[in-house]
């Protein structure tokens, strides 16, 4: 299990990006949800040893990650937003590369650890192609093959799904909740799906502060008979805006399909629909908006 205590991380201009994060992470996978700018890649950076958090404590398995970051980095396996290649080196080539200086010495069990892992993530028959040749999934596959190599027991993914196509990304989440099922996998990112297909725990972090934990279910059962659905035009948006606290908008074929949060029936011909993940996202998000103080829900 990770634990985070009190994490808190302020930059030397003053901004906080966390604020007294304080989560539990068991094994399997685990959603961290929220906005662009709302701490996510501050606090995956502050796990994987990249930065020192200015107040707070992080313990995995035992292993204080600030007082011994070497000890926490032989058991990590780390996909950052950015992920970095030597576009004109073969997959073979530079996996093979990454395994020396992840530690493993010997060229035998490197070409067994590289060999493994190509055919895991599904890469084998690109291994000899220049990595400038992939695509946005097939590199996405190839940076979780470099986060597993040594078996690690702690893997961060920030933001892997960003920019996949649609039969790419179901390829590399299904890849990913098959790694996360006797390790911690720590899934960072703003889409709401990926979260909802994956993670049966979840936060959903918002300007630096934890506001939502819990199980996608549990927390989906909290908005029962809450969430109202109604399709009004463009242009009555908003003043239905002035009189209800709308959670979500989207189009549909020229008009706006509105959801609300409202204890009770709202009347105006609202319609009471099953709410999902995404409308527990968005209101928390509205909620967030709206007034700090509020209460961390969690079941």
């Amino acid at each position: 299990m990770l634990s985070l205590n009190g994490v808190t991380h302020v930059y030397p201009n003053g901004t906080r990006a966390l604020d007294n994060i304080n989560l539990d992470i068991p094994k399997g996978m685990f959603g961290l949800l929220g906005p662009n700018g709302a701490g996510k890649s501050t606090l995956m950076r502050s796990v994987a040893t990249l930065q020192t958090s200015t107040a707070g404590s992080m313990i995995f398995d035992g292993i204080d990650i600030a007082a011994e970051p070497e000890k926490i980095r032989a058991r990590l396996g780390y996909l950052p937003q950015d992920f970095g290649v030597y576009p004109r080196v073969t997959a073979y080539d530079l996996l093979d590369h990454m395994a020396v200086l992840k530690g493993i010495a010997t060229r035998a069990e490197r070409k067994d650890t590289v060999e493994t892992l190509l055919a895991q993530v599904n890469l084998w028959d690109a291994r000899k192609k220049a990595i400038a040749g992939f695509s946005g999934g097939m590199r996405q596959r190839f940076g979780i093959a470099q986060a597993l190599i040594g078996n690690p027991d702690l893997i961060i993914t920030d933001e892997p799904t960003a920019g996949l196509d649609p039969e790419e990304r179901n390829r590399f989440l299904n890849l990913l909740a098959e790694i996360g099922e006797n390790v911690v996998v720590i899934l960072s990112t703003h889409i709401v799906e990926d979260v909802a297909d994956l993670c049966p725990r979840m936060a959903v972090i918002v300007a630096g502060q934890v506001q939502l934990e819990g199980s996608p279910g549990d927390l989906i059962a909290e908005t029962k008979g809450m969430i109202w659905e109604k399709t009004v035009s463009r242009g009555q948006l908003s003043a239905y805006a002035e009189q209800f606290q709308i959670i979500s908008s989207r189009l549909q074929a020229g008009r706006s399909v509105i959801h609300i949060l409202f204890d009770g029936d709202p009347g105006s011909d609202f319609k009471c629909v099953e709410g999902g993940l995404e409308d527990v996202y968005f209101t928390t998000l509205a909620k967030s908006r709206i007034g700090a103080g509020q209460p961390v829900i969690s079941r």
